[in-house]
C-alpha cells in the first residue's frame, strides 16, 4: 500500500498509476445483498435462467455494485495522511463496459489524472479501472473525484 503524506505529495503523482487492489470475489450472495440493500431486483442479477436467456451466461453483478467497490479498493491502494478531511466529490464519467458474472473476481487500478485547487484544498480526479480476472475488457472505467482539505 502506498502512503502519501499530504496533498502536495499526492499532487506530485498526477499522471501516474497509484496502484492496484487485491482481487475481490463476486458471489451470488453479495449480488443478492446489494439488490436487497438498494431495492434493485432486476432479474438478470438474481435469476440464473433469466441471465442465460439474456445471453449473459447466468447472473451478473449490478454495475453500481462494481462502482461501489471503488472506495474499498482505494483504501487498499493508498492511504493519505497530513490533511484535515477527505470527501467523495462525485464522478466525472462512468462507463460499464463488460458484465461482471457471478463467481468472477475483480480488482481495480487507480491512476491519478488531475489535481485542481479548490477553496481550502485540492480536487483530485482518479481513473478507476475495474478489471475482471481472465478478461481483456474492463468491467468499468470511472473518473472518481475526491477532495482533500488542508
Amino acid at each position: 500500500m502506498l502512503t502519501l503524506n499530504g496533498i502536495e505529495e499526492l499532487t506530485t503523482r498526477v499522471g501516474t498509476e497509484l496502484g492496484t487492489s487485491d482481487w475481490h470475489q463476486v458471489t451470488q450472495q453479495r449480488i443478492t445483498d446489494f439488490a436487497r440493500d438498494t431495492g434493485d431486483f432486476e432479474a438478470i442479477h438474481l435469476d440464473p435462467d433469466r441471465g442465460r436467456q439474456a445471453g449473459l451466461g447466468g447472473t451478473i453483478a449490478h454495475g453500481l455494485y462494481t462502482l461501489a467497490l471503488g472506495p474499498k479498493f482505494l483504501y487498499e491502494i493508498f492511504r493519505m495522511t497530513g490533511h484535515s478531511l477527505g470527501l467523495n466529490y462525485g464522478f466525472e464519467k462512468v462507463r460499464f463496459l463488460s458484465p461482471v458474472t457471478v463467481d468472477s473476481r475483480i480488482r481495480m487500478t487507480a491512476t491519478l489524472v488531475d489535481a485542481r485547487p479548490i477553496d481550502g484544498g485540492t480536487r483530485f480526479t482518479i481513473r478507476e479501472t475495474f478489471e475482471i480476472e481472465g478478461r481483456d475488457k474492463p468491467a468499468c472505467v470511472a473518473d472518481s473525484v475526491i477532495a482533500y482539505f488542508d
